[in-house]
């Protein structure tokens, strides 16, 4: 445990930091594997503006992202 003030208040910062990161990402996977089986708009729609928001607070890489939209819309619709 830090002693040095700042050091401790970093320690709270990146505790909620952490959870806020962990709720995109789980928000982000799970669209992704919604999209991903029903290839609906709505769901894409949906997943491309979690991926965005990650790209945002960088969270994930600018051009994962763009590799995830790209390979969604580029596969066939069954």
């Amino acid at each position: 445990m830090p002693i040095i003030k700042s050091a401790i208040k970093k320690v709270r910062k990146d505790k909620t930091r952490t959870e806020k990161n962990k709720k995109r990402e789980t928000a982000y996977k799970s669209l992704l594997k919604i999209a991903r089986k029903s290839k609906n708009s709505k769901d894409i729609q949906n997943l491309f503006s979690a991926l965005d928001k990650a790209t945002k607070v960088k969270l994930i890489h600018p051009n994962k992202a763009a590799r995830l939209k790209s390979r969604l819309t580029k596969k066939p619709s069954n």
